[in-house]
């Protein structure tokens, strides 16, 4: 993927106009955990991140057809788990979270998501936290449970965190996007919010089979929108 050179990491977001318009991607070498920029993206995002899932504001705009069942489906399949010690990494306001049953543990690295699921999931401990590297003790959970994060990690992170979650836990449910017609693989995406602000956000789309392939489990949902898969170790 080809590109003019962008600012730095951790000015990413503060220019981007004309980017998608010009089809230009970033030379930057895919990242995303470990990333400043991203994290702060998803900081300044936490406010409106729910309304991708209810198709609220600039969201609403879009055709997406069978996105409301879709949505539906995924969150009977994560209310269908069975009851577990689970932590939820990069729990984002909690809109899947809630849905768990067990005890349920929340960690995002940010803080004003954090504060969101804490008020919307109640009962339960959220905390702030990086995902490659929770601060947690060996095998302390049945379950690691994450929604639309694995898909955004390039390999070297995606090592470190399956590592990281066959640590604490003996079981990893993974939710994310499905890959569509017309969508390539993999892309630096431009986001744009609410406020006009832009950023690039590195992105993959899985098929249900080739996340299951990429975790060493099963697929638990194969739709349009959402792909599930799940690993025991």
């Amino acid at each position: 993927m080809r590109a003019p050179k962008v600012r730095p990491r951790g000015n990413r977001s503060a220019d981007l106009s004309g980017l998608a318009d010009s089809g230009a991607v970033t030379e930057l070498a895919p990242v995303f955990a470990t990333d400043e920029a991203t994290a702060l993206y998803y900081e300044q995002r936490a406010g409106e991140y729910d309304e991708w899932y209810r198709g609220e504001g600039l969201v609403a705009a879009r055709e997406r057809p069978g996105w409301d069942r879709a949505v539906e489906e995924l969150v009977a399949l994560v209310r269908g788990l069975p009851p577990a010690r689970t932590v939820d990494v990069a729990c984002g306001t909690g809109f899947l979270s809630g849905h768990l049953r067990g005890v349920v543990v929340g960690v995002d690295q940010s803080a004003s998501m954090v504060g969101l699921a804490r008020s919307c999931v109640t009962g339960r401990l959220v905390m702030v936290g990086d995902a490659l590297k929770l601060a947690v003790a060996d095998g302390s959970f049945d379950r690691v449970f994450t929604g639309h994060f694995f898909g955004h990690l390039p390999p070297a992170e995606q090592t470190v965190f399956l590592a990281e979650a066959r640590r604490v836990a003996g079981q990893l449910v993974v939710v994310d996007s499905a890959r569509r017609p017309g969508l390539p693989p993999e892309q630096w995406q431009e986001r744009v919010l609410n406020d006009g602000s832009r950023h690039l956000v590195y992105k993959r789309y899985l098929t249900a089979a080739g996340l299951a392939e990429e975790i060493g489990g099963q697929v638990l949902l194969d739709s349009e929108w959402f792909v599930a898969a799940l690993v025991s170790w």
